[in-house]
């Protein structure tokens, strides 16, 4: 883990219900991670390039992650990805798919898009809990990023 600063988790979710859930399960893994939540594909691209509400870089750092749900207002998470996938400045910074969806086509276009790991949403809460503790430990433990995230 950064030990200079508190790690920044961006969840792109638009169901409030996964958020909350999401939520609970970080807390009971004991994460040290900030979380911020976007609700759909414009307010994620807008958080990303810091535009309007997200431009003070002090309250909405870069993430050391993205979690990503694909079906989403406004922009998909697959318009995200192929956004993302054209910014140097964020290219390098880890998306990990987080969705219902296990369509071969949903699942080969992400990684296509540059989508760094693809998991499906756990249906019961341990599960939730267990898949957190893992995405936390690998992505903000183990996991070396350039020193500029």
């Amino acid at each position: 883990m950064n030990l200079d600063s508190t790690e920044v988790l961006l969840l792109v979710e638009d169901n409030p219900n996964d958020v909350m859930l999401f939520r609970r399960a970080l807390s009971k893994v004991g994460s040290a991670t900030d979380l911020h939540v976007v609700r759909d594909g414009e307010e994620a691209l807008a958080y990303l390039r810091g535009d309007g509400f997200f431009a003070d870089r002090s309250l909405h750092q870069l993430p050391g992650l993205i979690l990503l749900d694909l079906k989403l207002p406004k922009k998909s998470g697959h318009e995200v990805l192929a956004w993302l996938s054209r910014q140097p400045g964020l290219k390098s910074v880890p998306v990990v798919v987080l969705s219902t969806s296990l369509q071969t086509a949903d699942i080969t276009s992400a990684c296509e898009l540059g989508a760094n790991s693809y998991l499906v949403k756990p249906v019961l809460f341990d599960d939730l809990v267990e898949t957190v503790r893992a995405l936390d430990h690998y992505w903000f433990q183990l996991n070396q990023r350039p020193k500029t995230l």
